[in-house]
């Protein structure tokens, strides 16, 4: 930048005001690093008095306080190269006000009609700054740390839940295999049955690696295709379909929607094809409308009263999926599907406070 100037006395006197009214510290250089003018703030943020200060060596200053590598850096090996230097960060153990870090500005001023040159120096203090992200560095650092230990322990606690679940599992169906009476072996595997849908829905949503929001679709997908493995035999073939609209479900909703339809595939497995053929299907159907989900588990088998099925409100199934459905703010509503029989889980929409509430 150049600056026009009638007579030297004016362009001390420019800088002097133009100086003096900055409230950083600033220093006005001669072409040899000495000090021609400091700011009012140069002098009381570092403790150094004019008269110590004006008309000596930089590197002078302060018993040689701003004899720095850094600073000598910038003035001496970049400056010569440039005109302006920004943000050039320099951190220093000043002896009056301790540890610092400043970001320092420089810029060369030639004078017109004249060979003579001035370096504008202006310092911010950033260390409250710098120990400020130092401080959420190591913040971050921390809780990046605890997360990966609570991902450790998270997985560990998986592990363990599913062998618990495993070893129940076994002992129920052992039980079940030792029993001579055979109601108490129907009830040993109907509860072995209830474990391993347990298991099948912590299993799939382990894949889901704790994300809040799971995609419905897929999911259950994953669940009925596990099911199908686990409870289907080839000598009693049983097809079992899925249809869901494209959207997401919390993963707090998904361990509900996923124990209900595991309940009703198994109980449709059970009960619903006495006999073997080759058409026979279960259809697990969720939609949304307007925020509003359904669920529908449907098979073409004989009927609820034909298959012998425990009847609506007296077997353990149908309360466990009445619970369920109450968690989610759902109706359960259960019919004939011409053939076959179908349970639907309808989403109800929140009840709205009366203005007696509301007070």
């Amino acid at each position: 930048m150049t600056l026009p100037v009638r007579t030297l006395d004016e362009a001390n006197l420019l800088a002097q005001a133009i100086v003096n009214t900055i409230p950083e510290p600033f220093l006005v250089l001669d072409v040899d690093l000495r000090v021609l003018e400091a700011s009012r703030s140069f002098y009381e943020v570092f403790k150094v008095e004019p008269s110590e200060t004006q008309g000596r060596m930089l590197y002078a200053l302060g018993h040689g306080q701003w004899d720095i590598p850094a600073l000598r850096l910038l003035l001496e090996t970049i400056l010569p190269e440039r005109v302006e230097m920004d943000g050039f960060e320099v951190e220093h153990d000043f002896p009056e006000i301790g540890r610092r870090v400043m970001l320092l500005n420089a810029r060369k001023v030639l004078y017109e009609e004249s060979d003579t040159m001035a370096i504008l120096l202006a310092f911010r203090d950033v260390t409250e700054r710098r120990a400020a992200e130092r401080d959420k560095d190591a913040l971050l650092a921390r809780s990046e740390e605890l997360r990966r230990q609570n991902d450790v322990l998270l997985q560990e606690m998986k592990h363990r839940v599913a062998n618990s679940l495993q070893i129940i599992a076994s002992i129920l169906l052992l039980k079940a295999r030792s029993v001579n009476s055979d109601e108490t072996s129907f009830h040993l595997r109907d509860a072995h049955q209830r474990v391993m849908s347990v298991a099948a829905v912590q299993r799939y949503l382990d894949m889901t690696d704790g994300v809040d929001q799971i995609e419905v679709g897929n999911y259950l997908m994953k669940l009925c295709a596990g099911l199908g493995s686990s409870m289907i035999s080839a000598d009693q073939p049983v097809e079992i379909k899925v249809s869901s609209d494209d959207c997401m479900i919390p993963s707090s909703d998904a361990v509900s929607i996923g124990l209900v339809v595991t309940e009703l595939v198994i109980n449709a497995i059970k009960y619903a094809f006495p006999n073997a053929d080759s058409h026979n299907q279960i259809t697990v159907c969720y939609h949304i409308v307007d925020g509003l989900w359904t669920l529908a588990v449907t098979d073409n088998g004989v009927g609820r009263q034909d298959a012998g099925m425990p009847k609506a409100g007296g077997g353990l199934g149908t309360n466990i999926v009445a619970a369920l459905a109450s968690s989610l703010n759902a109706v359960v509503v259960m019919g004939d599907a011409s053939p076959g029989f179908s349970v639907t889980i309808r989403h109800q929409p929140p009840l709205s406070k009366s203005p007696a509430d509301r007070t």
